[in-house]
């Protein structure tokens, strides 16, 4: 069997996403779905059940992952076996990042990595930026891409990569509120605001309501600042989201920044826990990070 295939169809096994798969290993979903047919082709059974808006592993895929596991583990350490430099890094790394950061931030910051450590892999995951650095203390990945919180827990280190600015948005067509948002000093009771759940966002947004002196109508608390901006364009209300979220929206036409008292940026950065720092697979990724400004 192809290791190529191989390696996407375990990660695929994990993301249960034909899309955020091929955005983690850099193909595109349609080149995805051909790799993953012609693995089916050659183990000769359906390995995975797939709608619009699901992928589940078939019992024939579910049996199969374990054996691909062990291939891919075998065929790593045959290749660490005849490796001709004598020095160069062979492993795994585990990294965590937003949906938004895995095509805005991720790409630039592998494109050195991987050339200067080819043998590295990465198995990427994506959610709620919120979680990051909850997966670096519960060890579900070894690594995170995060945004710098007020209190960054002692047992974790963090070098940052970007200042990301963070936007009022309001839906660009008619909205029940929009009468009000135009008036010269809105009724902002009066106005529903969707906000992140939690995290360095949710931190940022209550100390501005607290400098706009807004009590604000939580309308919703999300968890996915992605999906903010869509309900926001939705039109269900007000809502505060990162600016690289809102700029690379399928939906950032439908909604306008508002002109209001900036909101405080954040540090985004990655993170490891301090007693992983000197971890060959980790160090190597970090001082790609150290040089970066992305």
């Amino acid at each position: 069997m192809n290791i190529k295939h191989l390696q996407l169809f375990i990660h695929l096994c994990d993301s249960k996403s034909f899309s955020k798969t091929a955005a983690a290993m850099h193909i595109s979903p349609s080149a995805l779905s051909r790799q993953i047919q012609k693995l089916e082709q050659e183990a000769e059974q359906q390995l995975f059940l797939r709608d619009n808006r699901s992928v589940e592993l078939t019992l024939a895929g579910k049996k199969l992952l374990p054996v691909a596991m062990r291939i891919l583990s075998e065929w790593q350490q045959y290749q660490s076996q005849f490796n001709t430099s004598g020095n160069e890094l062979v492993g795994e790394i585990r990294l965590f990042c937003s949906v938004t950061a895995s095509y805005s931030h991720l790409p630039e910051l592998l494109s050195e990595f991987r050339l200067r450590h080819p043998l590295i892999e990465l198995k990427v995951s994506t959610g709620d930026p919120a979680q990051a650095i909850d997966k670096v203390l519960s060890d579900d990945a070894d690594i995170a891409i995060s945004a710098l919180p007020e209190q960054l827990p002692s047992k974790v280190s963090f070098e940052p990569i970007n200042d990301i600015p963070l936007s009022v948005i309001a839906p660009a067509g008619v909205s029940s509120f929009a009468d009000t948002l135009q008036s010269e000093d809105p009724d902002w009771s009066s106005i529903p605001f969707i906000v992140p759940e939690a995290g360095t966002a949710r931190e940022r947004a209550n100390t501005w309501f607290k400098k706009m002196k807004i009590k604000p109508n939580i309308y919703a608390q999300v968890s996915g600042h992605e999906a903010i901006v869509s309900m926001v364009a939705l039109g269900c209300g007000v809502g505060i989201a990162p600016d690289v979220v809102i700029n690379n929206s399928p939906v950032r036409d439908k909604i306008e920044k508002l002109k209001l008292a900036p909101i405080k940026p954040f540090e985004l950065g990655v993170c490891c826990l301090r007693s992983q720092i000197d971890n060959p697979l980790i160090k190597a990724l970090w001082d790609v990070a150290e040089g970066k400004t992305i």
